[in-house]
């Protein structure tokens, strides 16, 4: 299997791209579908519940981000050496990753519980508000070991092809998370501390699954043995010179999605940041398809890399852009015509029934940025790809603080136009953005090829 896999990545960069891409897109969705969940049970615990969890919303990214930016490192450094045939350095890589999950583990769990109600008052949450996101926020920073090790291992995999079986790792922990959801949050009547426990829970399996099959069942192209470890500093290196940047992404766009949530706080109070909450679950759903599109980007764009092949490299972006731009058009239409459909699963309740008119003005609005988006995605992961986490996160500072911030703030607080302005910020400056980065990448391939000359 596992050298299937590799060739996979060797071969046809179209090809190679769309093969990786589906399984990754379907694990995404599915990881994705956590968030619609949890959404799902907790709007039947109020607005209250609602906006608290939504104020956690943030400081969960930064979590979720460092998971999936080391893992990028980790895929990122796998593949190129995949690419440059170096079997021992793809193992070494694969072991030391592990290592890094694991110090990164035990930071940000002391850091997390520290920072929570400091940065909740910060967003704007007070009151039950308040005591409904430290209920949820609690539980799920103590577990926050099986989010990294889920995502982080998950890397490996990508790393050298494997897509197919970490999904199914994915399958089983979302199963598990739709099971124990209501039973935690109802049943065992723990509210929105249950939900996150039943997150933890489900990750727990997930990263057992993967972590067995790498370090137990010994089967995938990298051969990790923890008992021969021997640490090489070049080596950590080579991942966290993607994973850092990679999980600063998220940083960045936590520290822009707490500015949105500052302004939407002060233009519409709780009913904004419920609203914005509940279309925002729907809009990170929406975006999975095109991070796994980028991801796949990152493993043959790192393979052609590690290999010097510059034709593949510009094929394998331009290719990843392309379908990016097609599923990101998709995604558009289903989100514009059926938002009304959409909102009401967050807000199905009486007390929060009237959500549904800015939940689905949200989503008709602010979504409109996807097609380009897709385009963007595969941009920021090609950099990724090819070893310049710095550059992947200099454009996701350029798009979320510079160009959509500063888009949110001058329609929706400079000229007034409140809720709607704020929506057609998170449009327009994401979608300007995107277009900037895929012609630079362009550009960067450009001088890649000439270098190779190929």
């Amino acid at each position: 299997m596992a050298n299937k896999n590799v060739e996979v990545m060797r071969g046809n960069p179209e090809t190679a791209v769309k093969k990786l891409a589906i399984p990754i897109m379907i694990s995404m969705l599915l990881t994705a579908s956590y968030n619609i969940i949890d959404g799902v049970w907790i709007a039947g615990l109020g607005q209250e519940a609602i906006a608290g969890i939504g104020f956690i919303t943030p400081i969960f990214m930064i979590l979720n981000g460092v998971s999936v930016g080391l893992g990028s490192g980790a895929t990122s450094s796998i593949s190129r050496f995949v690419g440059a045939k170096n079997h021992k350095k793809a193992s070494q890589s694969a072991a030391h990753s592990l290592l890094i999950f694991l110090i990164a583990s035990v930071v940000l769990t002391i850091v997390l519980l520290i920072l929570q109600e400091p940065l909740l008052k910060l967003y704007g949450a007070s009151g039950e508000s308040l005591a409904q996101g430290i209920k949820y926020g609690t539980p799920l920073f103590l577990g926050l070991f099986a989010f990294i090790f889920a995502n982080g291992a998950s890397g490996i995999l990508r790393g050298e092809g494997d897509m197919k079986r970490a999904m199914y790792a994915v399958v089983v922990s979302v199963i598990l998370n739709a099971i124990l959801d209501p039973i935690c949050i109802y049943i065992l009547g723990w509210g929105s501390a249950g939900a996150a426990i039943a997150t933890i829970l489900s990750s727990i399996c997930s990263a057992i699954v993967i972590l067995y099959w790498i370090l137990v069942k010994k089967d995938t192209y990298v051969d990790v043995n923890l008992g021969e470890f021997k640490f090489d500093f070049s080596i950590a290196k080579d991942i966290l010179k993607v994973g850092i940047p990679a999980s600063m992404d998220m940083l960045v766009m936590s520290i822009a999605m707490s500015l949105y949530m500052i302004f939407i706080s002060s233009i519409a109070g709780e009913f904004g940041i419920a609203s914005f909450t509940s279309g925002q679950r729907l809009y990170l759903f929406a975006i999975m398809p095109l991070t796994a599109i980028g991801t796949a980007v990152t493993a043959v764009v790192g393979s052609s890399f590690g290999a010097k092949n510059g034709e593949y490299i510009s094929r394998a972006h331009k290719f990843g852009a392309k379908f990016g731009i097609i599923f990101g058009t998709c995604v558009t239409l289903i989100l514009v015509v059926f938002a009304t459909q959409l909102s009401t699963i967050f807000a199905y309740t009486a007390e929060t029934a009237h959500l549904v008119p800015e939940i689905t003005r949200y989503l008709q609005i602010a979504c409109l940025c996807l097609p380009l988006t897709g385009a963007g995605m595969a941009s920021s992961f090609f950099y990724q790809g090819i070893g310049k986490g710095t550059i992947s996160l200099s454009w996701t500072i350029i798009r979320e603080v510079i160009f959509t911030v500063g888009a949110t703030f001058f329609f929706g607080i400079y000229l007034g136009w409140g809720l709607i302005g704020i929506w057609a910020g998170l449009a327009i400056g994401r979608a300007a953005a995107s277009i900037l980065n895929y012609l630079y990448a362009r550009y960067t391939i450009k001088g890649i090829r000439e270098t190779l000359g190929n």
